[in-house]
């Protein structure tokens, strides 16, 4: 495993044990055997680091993107996007330890939101695609096409998010398919 690996796999441990403000360097450096300086090597800042987890070690929005997007105009639409549904709500889920971390830390943050625009990237790209991609399901005939799908996709991935914070605080009533097919059927109803 390279050094790079090791430091990842070091700051993710780190992060689920003592969440952002405890996963220091330091400590994220002594869990994966190496010094600070050659974490600082491989990441300039915490804020890359942080990111770096995010991104390679969380579950990705992309991969149901990509799924969603090839199921257009195959199978059913609202099946479909109950199961983007699901995992969006897995994702957000186990992105929150880091984002509320970031959330509560204004420089990380101002550093988060640079490295974000950097990368073309950020919460509301998977918005877009989702939207791209209910607009593509309006054109085949099957979404209402009077629908806006930008609010559409909006409300749906804002109840995901929405649900995976509620988890933080309560034992939800019902299991997480049940509940996006309930959300997708209400959002489609015509």
């Amino acid at each position: 495993m390279s050094t790079r690996e090791r430091i990842l796999d070091a700051a993710e441990q780190a992060l689920r044990e003592f969440g952002i403000v405890g996963a220091t360097t330091k400590r994220i450096a002594r869990q994966a055997g190496c010094s600070e300086a050659l974490l600082y090597k491989h990441f300039p800042s915490k804020e890359t680091l942080l990111l770096a987890v995010l991104l390679e070690r969380q579950p990705t929005l992309g991969d149901a993107l990509a799924r969603l997007r090839l199921a257009v105009g195959e199978g059913d639409v609202a099946a479909n996007l109950s199961l983007f549904a699901v995992a969006a709500v897995e994702f957000y889920t186990k992105a929150a330890t880091i984002a509320s971390g970031v959330l509560a830390d204004p420089s990380l943050m101002a550093g988060f939101r640079i490295m974000l625009a950097k990368a073309g990237s950020g919460p509301h790209v998977p918005i877009l695609a989702l939207a791209e991609i209910i607009e593509a399901e309006q054109d085949g005939g099957r979404i209402d096409a009077g629908m806006d799908a930008q609010a559409a996709a909006s409300m749906l991935m804002g109840a995901c998010f929405h649900r995976a914070n509620l988890s933080y605080y309560v034992d939800l009533p019902e299991d997480t398919r049940s509940w996006a097919a309930g959300v997708v059927g209400t959002l489609l109803r015509r």
